[in-house]
């Protein structure tokens, strides 16, 4: 089975990318199931009901999300009903949506796991001890589970990795916006990547025009944030996994990049 992840889809540049390159991609690598971060989808912040649709009918069947999951009010309206998108499940008991989920593929179940990291973000449940409890839930339905991790700290994401060596298919990274050159197997046959990179404005600060941030380096003064224009990228990992154990066989990180 080929799994194709996305990296976080940031803002209008970000779905341009996914409409361009997305089903070459899925012809050439022959992937079965396609997910995607998209708690940037909208303007950069957040995701609304129209713009899922949107990356839905480009091809993505799943979306994860992170620390911006409610940075637009708009998915307070229909979380809870759209079992295609997970938030973080380490967020107290009584937030909106679910942590973890399920979708098919050619009567294969597959489990995906959302998680948040606390290190230089909200400090939420521990995401190590939630792993397990979720993780050992959603092995009693299938064996093929894929974490997306939205943390910040490298330290963090690869402690998690090691510490779920052999329980889960994968643990991708999102949250950094940069694709890290760690796309590797781990002892047990667990897939893993710290960060996936970004989907969206290649010539940015993380999505943002450059020109915006290197002032408030310069400055420390606020400034309103404002996605870049020109050349998009789209980031991705794609996983090869057996289906009857759900140890992974190979990962590869890709990159396309086009003017838009």
């Amino acid at each position: 089975m080929h799994i194709l992840f996305i990296g976080d889809i940031v803002g209008k540049p970000g779905r341009e990318a996914v409409k361009r390159f997305l089903k070459p991609i899925q012809v050439e690598y022959k992937i079965d199931v396609t997910m995607a971060n998209g708690e940037n989808a909208a303007a950069g912040k957040g995701l609304t009901k129209d713009i899922a649709e949107e990356l839905y009918g480009y091809g993505i069947e799943f979306l994860t999300m992170g620390n911006h999951v409610w940075d637009n009010r708009d998915i307070m309206n229909f979380i809870d009903r759209e079992h295609r998108i997970i938030r973080p499940a380490n967020y107290p008991v009584g937030a909106p949506g679910q942590g973890h989920g399920f979708l098919r593929a050619f009567g294969k179940k597959i489990g995906v796991l959302n998680l948040s990291g606390r290190i230089f973000l909200p400090s939420l449940d521990d995401p190590f001890s939630g792993a397990i409890r979720w993780v050992n839930q959603m092995r009693q339905e299938t064996p093929i589970i894929i974490l997306d991790f939205h943390a910040e700290a490298t330290s963090e994401k690869m402690a998690l990795g090691w510490f779920l060596d052999g329980k889960v298919s994968a643990v991708v990274g999102t949250h950094t916006h940069i694709q890290t050159a760690d796309a590797r197997l781990l002892h047990q046959g667990t897939a893993y990547i710290t960060d996936v990179g970004m989907t969206g404005p290649r010539d940015s600060v993380l999505g943002v025009k450059k020109e915006i941030i290197i002032n408030r380096f310069l400055t420390q003064l606020p400034a309103k944030f404002e996605l870049a224009s020109g050349p998009i990228q789209i980031n991705a990992v794609v996983i090869d996994i057996d289906e009857e154990t759900g140890k992974a066989r190979h990962i590869e990180a890709i990159q396309r990049i086009a003017e838009a």
